[in-house]
């Protein structure tokens, strides 16, 4: 993805968004049954918190009658269910009118007093590689297997960078760990191994997700979804971002929550 301007709107990186087949058998009766795994007990050794879970829907209906999150577009308010990719288990995030989705893998809204950019992202998607050094990068992306622990050990001990101490969280029925992250000191970003401030990336030889300036910073939520890992972060992209705008996005970001047997 892009940061020279926000994810989407520039070159779109395909996914494909996880089918759901029903299949009608003539004649047959058949169910299916669903098993919630055990969450890990949160470790003592860190504060734990609790995310705001997505408010009862309308028409007090249960989850099975919430949509899917359209992949690309303006999107009505309400709370949708996001089969995201490389998660094992899909979440619920609720929005509220003015944003718009991006190939599926996350949501962003303009800041009203600058609108040809978009001041927040809320974002999802598989991060494979982490860099040591989030400005000299390259060829230095090491991949990191799927346990958030690890993933939270790498991000925080990358150079070039600053973060906030973890703390656990529980999102719904599953439990992981939230920290801030951003640029350490005074970095010349154009100085970069391509002019790029490497944060994390889907590949081994490219970075797909960057800084553009010092002034980006993101709260990360990195959850354990059964032993795999699912990596979710609120963006904002600069410092003089309306406040309504920035509360607005937290909301959305604190409304992601993952349910065992969906």
């Amino acid at each position: 993805m892009s940061s020279l301007t926000p994810p989407g709107k520039t070159a779109q990186r395909s996914r494909h968004i996880l089918s759901l087949l029903a299949i009608a058998l003539i004649g047959c009766l058949g169910g299916c049954e669903y098993e919630s795994k055990d969450v890990p007990p949160p470790s003592a050794s860190l504060p734990t918190t609790e995310a705001r879970t997505v408010p009862p829907l309308p028409d007090g209906g249960d989850t099975g009658t919430v949509p899917l999150l359209p992949e690309n577009g303006d999107i009505a308010a309400g709370t949708y269910l996001v089969p995201a990719t490389g998660f094992a288990v899909p979440f619920e995030i609720t929005v509220p009118d003015g944003w718009s989705s991006t190939d599926g893998e996350g949501l962003a809204k303009d800041d009203p007093d600058d609108p040809d950019e978009w001041g927040v992202f809320v974002g999802w998607w598989p991060a494979k590689y982490v860099p040591t050094d989030a400005c000299a990068w390259q060829d230095a992306l090491v991949e990191v297997g799927p346990s958030p622990e690890v993933f939270v050990d790498t991000m925080t001990a990358q150079t070039s960078t600053a973060s906030t101490p973890p703390v656990e969280v529980m999102l719904g029925d599953y439990s992981g760990f939230e920290f801030d992250h951003s640029v350490e000191g005074d970095v010349d970003i154009k100085a970069c191994d391509r002019g790029k401030f490497c944060i994390h990336s889907d590949l081994s030889n490219e970075c797909t997700r960057w800084y553009s300036s010092a002034a980006e910073r993101e709260t990360y939520r990195v959850v354990d979804l059964n032993g795999q890992r699912g990596v979710i972060w609120v963006v904002q992209f600069h410092i003089s971002i309306n406040p309504e705008l920035t509360s607005e996005a937290r909301a959305v970001f604190d409304s992601i929550v993952f349910r065992a047997g969906k």
